[in-house]
């Protein structure tokens, strides 16, 4: 499963998320949100909002390859990178929050992917794409405040602590975007100086990494734990009921 156009991108997010939801998996929720995010580029692209839009439509395609090669990894049984496999296997855990599994597919997308993708894509010189690797992570950004409103309805209680505590969450989802998008770009930097043996250390080394951020997205210490652990308690529970709410 692999794109060679945005169009094709968005028909493969398309399949995955209606074979999730059919499976009743939590697999579907990150899938609905990167659509989103895939549809806002593709239109970004098609209004020429980017430096290099034919550039950004290569970089969406690369960058999208790398979730579609790990979810079909997984789904046959086979390896992904580690923190696509924590992402992938709280999916068949109780516990973890819609929020948490949206939190955790982007750690692996942004912090792990998005730096590879942008170093494949560059060319000679990576600073020509600064200003458009920036504008991608800004539209993710600016789709958390919509998400945030769905999840409210999905989970009451955050709902209610959102009217406390004023958006709280969603402030501290978009600050840690930001710094996943400011990790990214030195990753990028990293990775596109490497050479190709250098390359594979450092993949490795940042996806080890990676993965231990996404234990600690998963299970976040016994505090919040029994926090989440009460938000989840009325959050809804069927995907087929959670899924048209993320996706409208």
């Amino acid at each position: 499963m692999q794109a060679h156009t945005i169009n094709e991108v968005i028909q493969h997010l398309d399949e995955i998320i209606a074979e999730t939801i059919a499976q009743n998996s939590k697999l579907a929720f990150f899938p609905i949100l990167y659509r989103k995010v895939t549809i806002a580029v593709k239109d970004g692209i098609i209004n020429k909002d980017f430096e290099n839009n034919e550039r950004m439509e290569q970089l969406d395609v690369i960058f999208a390859n790398r979730y579609l090669a790990a979810y079909t990894a997984y789904k046959d049984g086979a390896k992904p990178t580690a923190a696509w496999q924590i992402a992938f296997d709280q999916s068949h855990a109780f516990w973890p929050l819609v929020l948490q599994h949206l939190l955790l597919g982007i750690n692996a997308h942004i912090n792990l992917d998005l730096g590879i993708a942008a170093a494949e894509v560059a060319g000679p010189n990576l600073e020509n794409l600064k200003g458009d690797f920036y504008k991608i992570n800004s539209l993710l950004s600016s789709m958390v405040e919509g998400v945030q409103d769905e999840i409210n309805k999905i989970s009451p209680i955050i709902g209610l602590l959102d009217v406390f505590a004023g958006k709280l969450d969603e402030r501290l989802v978009d600050f840690s975007i930001k710094i996943a998008r400011d990790g990214a770009w030195d990753f990028a930097q990293n990775y596109h100086s490497a050479n190709a043996e250098d390359r594979l250390v450092l993949l490795q080394d940042r996806d080890h990494s990676i993965a231990w951020l996404g234990k600690d997205l998963a299970k976040p210490g016994l505090p919040l734990n029994i926090i989440a652990g009460f938000i989840k308690l009325f959050e809804w529970k069927k995907v087929s009921r959670i899924a048209p709410i993320l996706t409208s």
